[in-house]
């Protein structure tokens, strides 16, 4: 898979947020993080581009497809890891010895800890992925995965991350709960 078609994938006209948006703030949240090793830059780098390019809101098994398509086309040196750090977006838990994964995680759920504003653009995009769902049926799972990150002590497993989105996610996600009834 070349570059462009790697952007390309990002660009389907179904996707709402998982899109080549998602990955350039990932991307610019990854810059934004002290201490990293250029190894662990790349792998870091190579899972944000490859972690959402299979995205099919009608199937659970993107994360791992992403992840196989990811270990066929990334440098043998990291492919192993990176397919591991995919693997982990499926659930968003990660081991508290795995700073990697940590860092990737809290990555992705950055959007979580936005300004209402931004954070409600978000819930609308998601919803917009999810538009083959009825009303009925779209509140009733997305509330129940944002009690699930709402009832978890810690959202973001990287402790900076924490700090600096914890609580505005742990606003957002009760206000967007409630708006859902």
């Amino acid at each position: 898979m070349t570059c462009e078609e790697l952007a390309a994938a990002y660009a389907e006209p179904t996707r709402h947020y998982h899109n080549l948006a998602h990955i350039e703030d990932c991307l610019a949240k990854l810059a934004l993080v002290d201490g990293l090793s250029v190894r662990e830059r790349k792998i870091l780098t190579e899972a944000i581009w490859w972690h959402d390019v299979v995205y099919e809101p009608t199937r659970s098994d993107n994360e791992e497809r992403s992840a196989c398509l990811a270990e066929q086309h990334v440098h043998d040196d990291v492919r192993r890891e990176v397919g591991r750090l995919i693997r982990l977006t499926k659930t968003h838990e990660v081991r508290p010895d795995d700073r990697l994964g940590a860092i990737l995680i809290s990555i992705d759920l950055s959007i979580l800890g936005a300004v209402p504003a931004r954070y409600d653009a978000y819930a609308a995009a998601i919803r917009q992925e999810f538009i083959h769902v009825s009303d009925a049926d779209y509140r009733s799972g997305r509330a129940s995965v944002l009690r699930h990150f709402a009832a978890r002590p810690v959202i973001y497993p990287d402790a900076g991350f924490a700090r600096t989105y914890d609580r505005k996610a742990r606003d957002n996600l009760a206000r967007e709960l409630a708006s859902l009834g």
